[in-house]
């Protein structure tokens, strides 16, 4: 057991070293400092010595990989590469083009992400699994057809036409809980609830029309044919083989929405005015403040290759035959 998370660690260091190198390219070489300080700065007070006072308040004065002034091991420490890129494998994110102090903000926003995606999260699992499984038990009759009828009209309607509709109707009609906002301790309950219920709901559809072909595949194999040959009833066949077979594909998809759990989500923290590492990754884009973009993309794909490696360890946890590949 331990050998196999040592050969899926191994393997996803190289793949974080590559994410990084992509994103180095992207900032520093195809957009150069000069674009960005051009950016920043305007139309009306772009001068060289503007450009050259932006670059040096904020570390961007350097060469990109390799200082050929400095001596020394500095001909590769001091460099934007070394200082920007390098960096981050300690989680040190520097500062943001305005000032603030990224990990700090990274910090105090990671709690209102987390409160709204890991309900969504747990919470989504179990309606939609709950919602298939009904859906599969009954499955050629009509609770199974119109189900997958409702299915199909839920995945046809955006996201965003919750969110509005929810603010809307509950909010500004109901007036049932606040429209947008957050608070602190028990207050922040009132204002994640709507966020939290239009996030489930927003995912109905396509999440228990997946999980309802995941359980269907199950039902036609042999293993099944061969425990309704005992006798068994079909409520154990399905709950206690079926859902057990099919955890695989039920965690392969949980491990994409581990970023999120704390990354946050983009549209509906903007949308209800949650401080979160959503909304702060929107602000950071409208602001053109790449020094956070990239932090963010960073930490996205670090915590994407840990729940890669988390999905992988309970892999052999319903399939011990794994730890043998």
């Amino acid at each position: 057991m331990l050998n196999y998370i040592i050969r899926r660690i191994c393997y996803a260091i190289p793949i974080l070293i590559g994410v990084n190198l992509i994103t180095f390219v992207l900032f520093f070489m195809v957009n150069t400092p000069d674009d960005m300080a051009r950016m920043h700065l305007g139309v009306k007070y772009v001068t060289d010595d503007a450009i050259e006072k932006w670059k040096q308040d904020r570390g961007y004065d350097k060469p990109l990989i390799y200082n050929q002034t400095a001596e020394g091991f500095s001909k590769l420490t001091q460099t934007i590469f070394f200082e920007k890129s390098v960096a981050m494998f300690v989680f040190d994110f520097g500062q943001a083009d305005d000032g603030r102090d990224i990990s700090h903000e990274i910090k105090s926003r990671m709690v209102p992400s987390l409160a709204i995606a890991l309900p969504v999260f747990l919470l989504g699992i179990w309606v939609y699994i709950s919602l298939a499984l009904m859906m599969v038990f009954f499955r050629m009759t009509y609770i199974d057809f119109w189900g997958v009828v409702l299915c199909v009209a839920l995945m046809s309607i955006s996201s965003l036409f919750y969110i509005i509709g929810g603010q809307f109707l509950i909010s500004k009609i109901w007036h049932l809980v606040p429209i947008s906002g957050y608070g602190t301790g028990l207050d922040a309950s009132k204002f994640l609830l709507l966020p939290v219920v239009i996030g489930v709901i927003s995912s109905i559809g396509a999440n228990t029309r997946w999980y309802r072909t995941i359980f269907l595949e199950e039902m036609n194999k042999e293993y099944v044919r061969t425990a309704r040959a005992k006798g068994l009833p079909e409520s154990t066949v399905l709950f206690k083989h079926v859902l057990k077979n099919a955890l695989i594909p039920i965690l392969t998809g949980a491990v994409v929405t581990i970023p999120l759990l704390f990354l946050g989500s983009l549209i509906a923290e903007s949308f209800f005015g949650i401080p979160g590492l959503g909304s702060y990754t929107i602000e950071a884009i409208n602001s053109q403040d790449f020094a956070i973009v990239r932090a963010m993309v960073f930490i996205g794909s670090f915590l994407y290759i840990i729940g890669l490696i988390l999905t992988d360890i309970s892999y052999t946890l319903v399939d011990p035959r794994i730890r043998l590949m």
